[in-house]
């Protein structure tokens, strides 16, 4: 059977050419970089050359990337290094937050800090004029996502930014979903801290980075040596740092063409449903263009993805980080309400590398007729 993946919102297939680069810097780029010989100096500019291309790709500056393990490393040191270093107990979030937000800030809430969760509309927008609201002399940090992982929904984040701008509060964004799809400046956005991974864009897993605005406080999380300018101690992992940069560098080519391909997608998807009588509502407005996510009425969201799976179709029913849960979606919740049917028959499906035409629409048929049977039980 020739699967169909429909989950790159959780992980994506390497590229490649990325799988390529990575396994001649394997083989070839073993130095360690903070070393003065030769071999040392050689990972040093492959790593000095990747730092470059994504700090261009936000359009940041070189010494603001400090590279990490990933999106809950990124997100983690933006909240607990702000927190270390800034006078003031108060943070303010959103109820839709990724876990490696949330479960950080309930962390620390039990050190005494209070956190504001913010709520979202029927299609998971934040409000502007909520963060204004909720702001106090002590508030240290906002953190609001750029773009939701399950339902894909864009947050207001320059509006926001523009409300932070000459307070003394550090903004962070959560761009781990966004990053690769949509542009993304800053500069424009106006944010201080901005966490990515590589393995949500055809990279390899195990590396990231956050973007920390030079000027910003942010403490350390572990201690060893003085890597990333003493803000994150570790021998940088060379070859997938290089290789997340080739991704990097891939995506940034052809951001455009996919989204509309992607967007395609979407439409050719829910047509098939319609023409099937399916009875569904897609969750979440000005989304990501990867990401469709339907409550499709009269399912059990375990039989049906049980049944996708069998059929050889590759979906979630929101975020990986929750997989094996029959607990309903946070994110649903916060957007519905806890005893909604939405939260409890949604299914995501996320477009990325490697879907043709004709898999989307023998998926979509293949949804179709599983819903309609499902259904009738």
């Amino acid at each position: 059977m020739n699967r169909i993946y429909l989950d790159h919102a959780a992980t994506s297939p390497v590229h490649p050419e990325v799988v390529e680069l990575f396994s001649k810097r394997l083989a070839e780029v073993y130095g360690n970089p903070s070393s003065i010989h030769g071999a040392g100096r050689e990972a040093r500019k492959v790593l000095d050359e990747a730092r470059s291309v994504l700090a261009k790709s936000i359009h940041a500056d070189d010494p603001e990337i400090i590279f990490t393990s990933g999106g809950t490393e990124s997100d983690n040191l933006a909240i607990f290094g702000t927190a270390l270093k800034k006078d003031g107990r108060h943070i303010i979030t959103s109820q839709v937050e990724h876990h490696a937000v949330l479960h950080a800030c309930r962390k620390l809430e039990q050190d005494g800090y209070e956190v504001t969760y913010l709520p979202v509309d029927t299609n998971g927008h934040v409000k502007p004029d909520d963060v204004k609201k909720a702001l106090r002399n002590d508030t240290i940090l906002v953190t609001i996502m750029l773009g939701n992982n399950e339902v894909g929904t864009v947050q207001p984040i320059a509006e926001i930014g523009a409300i932070l701008e000459g307070t003394d509060t550090v903004f962070h964004t959560d761009a781990v979903q966004a990053y690769g799809v949509l542009p993304i400046d800053v500069n424009e956005l106006n944010v201080d801290l901005l966490s990515v991974s590589a393995h949500k864009l055809n990279g390899p897993k195990g590396v990231g980075f956050l973007y920390q605005r030079k000027g910003i406080p942010l403490a350390p999380l572990s201690f060893g040596g003085e890597q990333e300018r003493k803000r994150r101690a570790g021998t940088e992992n060379v070859p997938a740092i290089s290789a997340f940069a080739k991704a990097v560098s891939i995506s940034m080519e052809s951001r455009e063409e996919k989204a509309a391909e992607y967007g395609q997608y979407k439409e050719m998807f829910k047509k098939i449903l319609d023409d099937a009588g399916v009875e569904y509502k897609e969750n979440g407005s000005k989304q990501l263009p990867h990401i469709l996510n339907l409550s499709i009425k009269g399912i059990d969201i375990e039989s049906f993805l049980v049944n996708l799976d069998i059929a050889g179709i590759s979906a979630s029913s929101g975020s990986a980080c929750t997989a094996g849960s029959i607990d309903p979606s946070h994110v649903l919740v916060a957007m519905y309400g806890e005893q909604a049917e939405e939260s409890r028959n949604s299914i995501r499906f996320s477009f990325g590398h490697g879907l043709t035409v004709e898999q989307i629409q023998q998926a979509a048929e293949k949804t179709a007729q599983i819903s309609k049977r499902l259904a009738l039980k």
